[in-house]
């Protein structure tokens, strides 16, 4: 009977049919052949619905859109180029910390090649950089802000963590600081390839014009340059909480964008309202699902009968941390990252506590791997989108970001097995 079942599972899947329908149906057959009374997944729905981090994703998601949808990616480019511009490699890390930046709030690093390629790339081709770099910088940049707060990802991992209850607690606030490191490491490492990229090479330097464009700059982006402090500042002044934080950015975003700038109508607010909550919805979905998941799985003993296996074959953290990235990279390649974040974590984190990690670094090892998973085919999602963006063939963009993605794996390295890079600013 159960084998009948895993084979429908499978053709479900195979023929389409939503993620959230085949993990319920799944949840469902496991607590049935269990004996255990159905009203179980609707109680870890509510569970769900009761967490007052939940809040955070919805706001922060509608920001984000808000943020797409208007002319803040034209003025924060500015005024990077104008400060950092000026030096060999320097429009490189403009279009690294710009891309960072605009993925951490809107959660998508496809929405990122969209709003932002169509800028960034002529930019870098009009400055001389070569078009092979020039668009894998462009399709890489996209998902390197999954580290840095407000990221999503970030927050779901948080929200999955904290329903688990295992080894040392999991707060919202404590990977994002957790995150902040690892993720201007990356940015460094990247932008150390821009500047070899561009060795050599002098920008003529105009001090005058220098000191007006940065005051242009700066006049034009007053508005969204606060924002990363006082998303960042209220939260670890403890002024507000995650989903407080979220409501303020929500709410400051709407104020500068609609009623300052001016840049989106209301007549557009509901068409950004609706998009934005089908992906929040979504998301939500999933993670419901997903939680119930969780339970049986924890009812079941299957991770600790997991773990007692891995315990056999492999010895030590060391061996185990390598195997995780491995598995972790073949699994982005085949799941987008949310589906990836509550469909395997309930899995591996109790395995990961066994072998002695801490789950704020897991966390942070997790997402590091998903950042170069949306670049390997065959179901990068970040290689389609650049493909439709510049309408350039598959093997031109996947060629085209082989040396960021070594790169990438050579800082995924450093930040699994330099725990301390990860943990660093969380009070312990």
């Amino acid at each position: 009977m159960m084998i009948l079942a895993g084979i429908a599972l499978i053709a479900m899947l195979l023929l389409g049919a939503p993620l959230f329908a085949i993990i319920a149906a799944a949840v469902l057959l496991g607590f049935a052949r269990e004996d255990v009374d159905l009203t179980v997944v609707i109680i870890s729905i509510y569970r769900l619905a009761e967490m007052p981090v939940l809040l955070a994703i919805p706001l922060f998601t509608f920001a984000g859109y808000l943020l797409a949808e208007s002319k803040a990616p034209q003025r924060l480019v500015r005024i990077t180029n104008v400060f950092l511009g000026w030096m060999p490699g320097g429009l490189a890390a403009v279009a690294l910390v710009i891309c960072a930046m605009f993925t951490a709030f809107t959660g998508a690093s496809g929405v990122t090649i969209v709003a932002l390629g169509g800028l960034l790339y002529p930019a870098l081709r009009h400055a001389g950089y070569p078009e092979r770099y020039s668009l894998g910088l462009v399709t890489i940049s996209g998902s390197i802000g999954l580290l840095f707060a407000p990221s999503l990802p970030l927050i779901l991992y948080g929200v999955v963590a904290q329903q688990l209850n295992i080894g040392h607690p999991v707060a919202i606030g404590d990977l994002f600081l957790a995150g902040i490191l690892p993720g201007l490491l990356i940015v460094f490492m990247l932008s150390l390839y821009g500047l070899w990229e561009r060795r050599g090479q002098q920008i003529a330097r105009k001090p005058i014009v220098e000191r007006r464009s940065k005051l242009a700059s700066l006049r034009a982006a007053a508005w969204e340059l606060p924002l990363p402090f006082i998303v960042l500042g209220g939260i670890y002044s403890g002024y507000f909480a995650v989903s407080e934080a979220a409501a303020v950015t929500a709410i400051y975003v709407f104020i500068v964008e609609v009623l300052i700038h001016r840049e989106i109508s209301f007549t557009k607010l509901p068409k950004l309202m609706r998009e934005s909550m089908v992906l929040v919805g979504a998301i939500l979905i999933v993670l419901s699902m997903s939680l119930a998941s969780t339970n049986y799985l924890l009812d079941a003993e299957i991770p600790a009968r997991l773990f007692s296996y891995i315990r056999e074959h492999v010895h030590n953290a060391f061996s185990f941390l390598l195997l995780l990235n491995l598995f972790l990279l073949v699994l982005g390649m085949m799941l987008d990252i949310f589906s990836a974040l509550v469909i395997m974590v309930p899995l591996i984190l109790p395995i990961a506590v066994g072998y002695g990690i801490n789950p704020i670094h897991l966390g942070i090892i997790f997402l590091a791997n998903m950042e170069i998973a949306y670049l390997m085919p065959p179901m990068g999602m970040n290689l389609f989108i650049a493909m439709y963006r510049f309408d350039r063939p598959m093997f031109e963009i996947f060629r085209a970001v082989l040396p960021f993605v070594s790169i990438l794996l050579v800082s995924v390295l450093i930040i699994t097995y330099w725990p301390e890079l990860s943990l660093a600013l969380i009070k312990h």
